[in-house]
């Protein structure tokens, strides 16, 4: 049916995910959704689920980000258009890599797949029902090709760092992947520690909007995670925590105006493959943050907005979207932290923090541009 055989790993044994094996060993990986799989590590050719999971990878194989990548959705160019720019004139092979489309909207192509000989393909647990629907995991299997989840998007803050080990077992980079997740804990803890001193504070009530602008419907936001946990941990309520159950959904104009929120954050990146011309605001790196604050202004003009007391106060912010997607939200929560929180966290520096993550862990250098702010003197 495909047109390629695998010649099967040799017998398995179970992982634990820090002892010491030798390169070529056959081991069992339990995934970030439970499943055991059995993966040949160090893998050496690997599908990734998502164009975006280059962020992680590129921490990892910082010097050749794209050695093991042998295919990729086709995501990373048109969600990510700035950063994707930034790779490609550092590492133009990245143009030749074979692209797919995602098995979630039913456009990836799984005989290509496979005659990419891949030692195993990573994917996003957001995924996982389409796969399963489809019998992708048990057509991969019948040629030997096994099927990894991990989840920087859906429970976020709780799976970044069991992602980031379950991928440094299958690169054979685990010192590294723990070095990353130590920075990454070191990093949160810069804003939780702060809090837990303060003791009892105000929190401001926030409304997160997802990807405003990216259409003319209002208005995308959170529930109790992603980007809905992050501001919890930064000290606020998330508006939309008791009205959307799950992870991603909408919230109406009227109950904006009803909660009237203390705080108001959009994400945004630069769409112009997916929205050209749109008003979505393109935060992100080396953006012209007077174009963004521009927009962003713009977007408050809307009938959910106007009137309501962020806007009013200027506690209006923009905030690059792909934080919500990538192991580094931690700097997004510093980010929040400081807008909801100014005086406790006068001495903090999100741009500085993702600056050194950027020095010791990336392939690629610096470029700020990732916020937006209405308030004077942010």
């Amino acid at each position: 049916m495909f047109g390629f055989k695998r010649v099967a790993s040799v017998a398995a044994f179970s992982l634990v995910l820090f002892s010491g094996l030798a390169f070529g060993e056959t081991v069992t990986v339990r995934d970030i959704t439970g499943r055991e799989v059995q993966v040949n590590v160090p893998v050496e050719r690997v599908i990734l689920g998502e164009g975006r999971q280059i962020y992680f990878t590129a921490a990892l194989d910082t010097d050749a980000p794209f050695r093991r990548v042998v295919g990729w959705r086709d995501d990373f160019k048109k969600a990510d258009l700035d950063g994707y720019n930034i790779y490609l004139e550092k590492f133009p092979e990245m143009a030749k890599i074979p692209a797919f489309g995602g098995m979630k909207d039913g456009t990836f192509d799984i005989e290509q797949a496979v005659a990419l000989k891949p030692d195993v393909i990573i994917m996003n647990t957001e995924a996982k029902s389409a796969t399963e629907e489809s019998d992708y995991i048990e057509k991969l299997a019948k040629v030997g090709i096994p099927l990894v989840y991990i989840d920087f998007r859906e429970k976020p803050i709780q799976n970044t760092d069991e992602s980031m080990r379950i991928i440094g077992k299958l690169f054979g980079k685990e010192a590294r992947a723990e070095e990353f997740v130590t920075f990454h804990d070191e990093q949160l803890a810069r804003v939780t520690d702060v809090l837990a001193k303060a003791g009892e504070v105000d929190k401001p009530v926030v409304f997160m909007e997802r990807a405003g602008g990216y259409s003319d419907d209002c208005c995308m936001s959170f529930g109790d995670e992603n980007f809905g946990k992050m501001v919890e941990l930064a000290g606020g309520v998330n508006m939309a925590k008791d009205i959307i159950p799950g992870t991603f959904g909408t919230v109406n104009p009227e109950q904006i105006i009803a909660s009237n929120p203390d705080q108001v954050i959009v994400t945004g990146s630069n769409w112009e493959l997916y929205v050209p011309g749109g008003k979505w605001v393109g935060v992100g790196p080396g953006a012209d943050s007077k174009v963004a604050i521009q927009k962003l202004a713009a977007l408050m003009q809307r009938p959910a907005f106007t009137g309501i007391k962020a806007v009013e106060e200027g506690n209006v912010h923009a905030i690059w979207h792909q934080f919500y997607n990538s192991p580094y939200q931690f700097v997004a929560v510093q980010q929040i932290a400081k807008w909801l929180h100014p005086e406790l966290f006068e001495d903090l520096d999100p741009d500085a923090t993702f600056k050194e993550l950027h020095d010791r862990f990336l392939p690629v250098a610096y470029h700020s541009g990732y916020f937006a702010s209405l308030k004077a003197g942010l």
